[in-house]
């Protein structure tokens, strides 16, 4: 038997919906939607984006026949509805809100389509259109997404250190999921935006890459903090080569360019959220359309949950370290130059004439390599890190361990003359390879 839950597929918006209405005279009129959601069991919801004339027909005649295709095998099903009224709020409207938003921002036209309200629709009758299916790819099975979570579960509880849990969610989530490509991203509070730590099925690792809240799928799944999904991208590739183009412009920008799927259909962005703060984006990819149904939905936001609850004790955990032992101290003046730029306007820092990384992260780095040039020093906690007020962080959520590993991880990536070790819960230390030369620009940009 037919049902709306059956045809959850056809609500994804990889084939518009038709509606039918009729004018007073029984001219009809047709629309096309690209937004049409279930609303619970015997209801759907349509986004009010009408011409005049559809709205005229709802109010004189409030019957309508609206058309849904399912993608996977082109099966067409008839609705026939009853208008019953307009939402200009409430739970259904801000979901048909975000999309909405997500679409737009997608396709480069952020701020430019903009919900006015939902309309609902009994459905007094649902039955299939006859016609020819097209052969349905095989679907995945189903019933699979509680123990997929608990695979990544297990490996997160497995795993030590901020570091430790980004890679083991990033290898098990692959295990576990299949999908091509997996990004990380966590919450820099400082600059309102997300920040890459890592990633998986990309040809660049992305870390360090910033998507400020409230921008494209990733940024409006940090900011209003709800899973998007998008099912089928391929009017948005143009868009993501762009991005590509500028991977090599990292010195010239100074910033590191978002990694994408080059031939990606579907999207999932699911925010990572703990204690009422944002705590990151979990960014999924996939070359198959419809890649991501509900039931990945629900395990993945059961993943992103747990690692956002993890995150949230490991920053709580590692805010406070014993203080230092006995230094040893680091002689700068021997070996070949390390030449270190520094420009205080955005707190961004070149090593050997390559962007590394700006803003908190950049303050850390030259707060430990003036300390190490001026004394010798190599060892370091979180403490006094925490204790220094010219650092400038945060008072009430400093994300002290998230900005130290993406230190950690740039330095490592760039191979550079410095690298940073964590040798006991938080303490850090300080490499350098060479002798240390250091220039400020006072100027900024």
């Amino acid at each position: 038997m037919l049902s709306l839950a059956g045809l959850e597929p056809c609500f994804e918006g990889v084939v518009p919906s038709i509606l039918c209405t009729l004018a007073p005279d029984g001219t009809p009129n047709i629309s096309y939607l690209s937004h049409v959601r279930r609303h619970g069991d015997a209801q759907v919801s349509v986004s009010n984006q009408f011409l005049s004339k559809t709205a005229a027909n709802l109010r004189e005649n409030p019957r309508a026949a609206l058309l849904v295709v399912d993608p996977g095998d082109g099966a067409q099903y008839r609705l026939d509805l009853l208008h019953r009224g307009s939402l200009e709020a409430g739970p259904a409207f801000d979901r048909m809100d975000a999309d909405l938003r997500a679409t737009s921002a997608q396709l480069g036209m952020a701020g430019v389509m903009r919900l006015r309200a939902i309309d609902i629709f009994d459905v007094l009758h649902l039955h299939q259109v006859e016609g020819e299916r097209t052969a349905a790819a095989p679907a995945p099975p189903s019933g699979q997404g509680l123990a997929r979570a608990l695979a990544v579960s297990e490996a997160l509880m497995r795993a030590n250190g901020l570091g430790g849990m980004v890679e083991a969610v990033l290898d098990a989530l692959t295990d576990a999921f299949g999908h091509e490509a997996t990004l990380l991203l966590l919450h820099e509070p400082a600059r309102g935006c997300l920040v890459a730590l890592g990633s998986r099925g990309y040809g660049v690792s992305g870390i360090g890459a910033e998507v400020p809240l409230g921008e494209g799928l990733i940024g409006l799944a940090g900011q209003d903090r709800r899973l998007l999904r998008v099912s089928d991208a391929s009017r948005l590739r143009r868009y993501g080569d762009a991005i590509l183009a500028s991977s090599e412009q990292e010195a010239r920008t100074r910033s590191v360019a978002l990694p994408r799927l080059p031939d990606a259909l579907s999207q999932l962005a699911v925010p990572l959220e703990a204690q009422g703060r944002v705590q990151g984006v979990l960014f999924l990819e996939s070359t198959r359309r419809m890649a991501f149904d509900a039931e990945d939905g629900r395990a993945l936001s059961l993943v992103a949950r747990q690692l956002a609850l993890a995150i949230a004790l490991a920053e709580a955990e590692l805010g406070e370290g014993a203080a230092t032992g006995p230094q040893d101290r680091a002689s700068s003046a021997a070996g070949r130059p390390v030449q270190v730029v520094h420009h205080a306007g955005d707190d961004s820092v070149f090593i050997g004439h390559e962007y590394l990384v700006k803003g908190v992260a950049g303050r850390l780095l030259m707060w430990m390599l003036d300390a190490y040039q001026a004394a010798g020093r190599r060892d370091f906690t979180n403490r006094e890190i925490r204790a220094d007020g010219g650092l400038r962080l945060p008072e009430l959520k400093d994300n002290l361990e998230t900005r130290l590993l993406l230190l950690q991880r740039r330095l490592e990536e760039k191979r550079a003359p410095v690298r940073l070790l964590r040798p006991a819960r938080g303490r850090i230390r300080l490499e350098v390879e060479g002798r240390l030369v250091v220039a400020s620009d006072q100027g900024g940009r």
